[in-house]
């Protein structure tokens, strides 16, 4: 039986490493064709190469709407319909508030969260249009609560969850399927920075496989891996003077 995205056309942000990269492959195998976005476009053209040439490579900094606006305009001039949507991109930096400057927060912000709004205002006038379609946004079991050594990463993965939260509601009326897709720690160049024990740590290609997964069910939050998210779910509802007090301990 063929896979439900065989020859769906399918948009994945921040594809050229980690997650998106895995889930490049993964779609690629399933017979979905890609139109792949990330800043560097020698990755891109690689990974294309690699995959073939029904797929489609697009630089594209996502801090930058102009530039998310004509990448939409592209993907619109060679193609009818765009089935999905996955925001992948992210940038991170394991560090304490007091220790990270003005200008690496301003770039986190403007990519993890400003770059999701980039990339969701330039497809939902094309996909209210067609009234049918799928935006998945990726944020992370550490927007659940403000965690040690997580800033700003953190703050914009809470404030993703919350906007993709809104844009559920907002725009089932007209026909669109919005998911959030929560990993826990994922073996990535990302989490590569950390220096500390990632528990329930799990390969990229998981991942992917467990993303593809999700998409296809009827649920908002596509969680894993799952006995770690249902812990930061647990930790996500204790008050603040437990809380505070785990916390301390991770410091």
């Amino acid at each position: 039986m063929a896979s439900v995205f065989h020859n769906q056309t399918i948009w994945i942000v921040g594809a050229s490493t980690g997650m998106g990269e895995s889930l490049a492959r993964a779609l690629a195998k399933e017979g979905a064709v890609l139109y792949l976005s990330a800043r560097s476009q020698d990755k891109l053209d690689r990974l294309v190469q690699e995959l073939g040439s029904q797929h489609t490579a697009l630089a594209l900094d996502v801090s930058d709407i102009s530039a998310c606006a004509k990448v939409v305009a592209d993907i619109q001039h060679s193609t009818t319909r765009l089935d999905r949507v996955i925001f992948m991109a992210a940038l991170y930096e394991p560090t304490r508030i007091a220790d990270i400057t003005p200008e690496q927060f301003r770039r986190m912000v403007d990519v993890n969260l400003v770059g999701a709004f980039h990339i969701v205002s330039a497809v939902l006038p094309w996909m209210r249009q067609n009234q049918k379609g799928q935006i998945s946004l990726c944020g992370s079991i550490a927007g659940y609560r403000g965690l040690p050594k997580g800033q700003p990463y953190s703050a914009t993965k809470a404030a993703l969850i919350n906007f993709t939260e809104s844009l559920r509601s907002e725009e089932r009326e007209y026909g669109l399927d919005i998911k959030l897709i929560s990993p826990g720690f994922v073996r990535t160049p990302l989490t590569d920075k950390n220096s500390f024990d990632m528990p329930m740590i799990i390969e990229a290609d998981t991942a992917a496989r467990a993303i593809l997964k999700g998409l296809e069910s009827s649920r908002f939050e596509v969680a894993f891996p799952w006995l770690f998210t249902c812990l930061m779910k647990v930790l996500r509802l204790l008050p603040y003077g437990i809380y505070f007090s785990v916390t301390r301990r991770m410091i």
